[in-house]
């Protein structure tokens, strides 16, 4: 059972829906650690899929999927699910929800994630396929800066509230989930992942970054990423020759990967 959610559960439930679209921190009363003018939050992201073949990595839940968390815990908890299985329903439920779920599948199923694990595509890892996949990020539970969402700054790996996030929860999950394929959305989280492996928890064969954010505010990188916008319409902010190598060098460690996955299963 989880101390946190058995500590904060009558906090939730007691809560208004309202309260909780107002303010996903509950005035407070669900902050677990603040260090200047950084706070650190509790929502119910701490639910670990082992089964999970395909782990997703953000930043850090925003204040969005924060709020969808709770409010789907709280539904759970009021209709009588037990706490392991309303933080399954509120992790799978809020875990890039919004439109960055879209941008995500997108960015997936085009470099063939989906084909690696044998299913029709990324969109059904929110679904029928969700034993597959492990949503997580570089800090479990929601960061903010001065009440805005956490972006990377500053570094996660030299801020103590911080690294004690990366040295608690996701060097555990990386070591329980070192037989999965690694998927890092963005640099700041691709940063905390390839921490883990210079800590030797995971394989660096089995990392697939350099894929875009799946946020709006990387719109233009993700359409370049997905083959649909052409180098000469891009502004300065998005480098191609980066995109390129990143999308290229995903494509060979999922051929590399796939090719050694049959090696095993063929016939001696």
């Amino acid at each position: 059972m989880s101390a946190l959610l058995a500590r904060f559960a009558p906090v939730i439930t007691a809560a208004s829906e309202a309260g909780i679209h107002a303010d996903p921190t509950l005035s407070g009363s669900l902050v677990l650690g603040r260090s200047g003018d950084l706070a650190v939050s509790y929502a119910p992201f701490e639910h670990v899929v082992p089964t999970a073949r395909i782990v997703i990595v953000g930043i850090t839940p925003g204040a969005e999927q924060a709020r969808n968390a709770l409010l789907e815990l709280r539904r759970a908890l009021l209709a009588g699910s037990s706490h392991p299985d309303a933080l399954a329903r509120a992790k799978v439920f809020a875990s890039f929800s919004g439109p960055m779920r879209n941008a995500l599948v997108a960015m997936l199923d085009h470099v063939g994630v989906h084909r690696a694990q044998g299913i029709a595509g990324s969109a059904s890892l929110w679904t029928t396929h969700a034993h597959l996949v492990h949503f997580t990020s570089a800090l479990r539970f929601p960061v903010f800066r001065a009440g805005q969402n956490y972006r990377g700054s500053p570094s996660m790996l030299r801020t103590s509230l911080l690294r004690e996030q990366l040295d608690e929860n996701l060097a555990e999950e990386a070591r329980v989930l070192a037989h999965a394929i690694w998927v890092p959305c963005g640099p700041k989280a691709a940063e905390a992942v390839n921490e883990m492996v210079r800590r030797r928890h995971l394989p660096a064969e089995r990392v697939l970054d350099g894929m875009p954010h799946p946020s709006g505010a990387n719109a233009e990188r993700i359409a370049y990423f997905l083959g649909k916008s052409s180098r000469e319409g891009l502004s300065v902010k998005t480098d191609p020759v980066r995109i390129d190598a990143a999308r290229e060098a995903m494509l060979a460690k999922l051929a590399r990967l796939g090719s050694r996955a049959a090696e095993a299963t063929a016939p001696v």
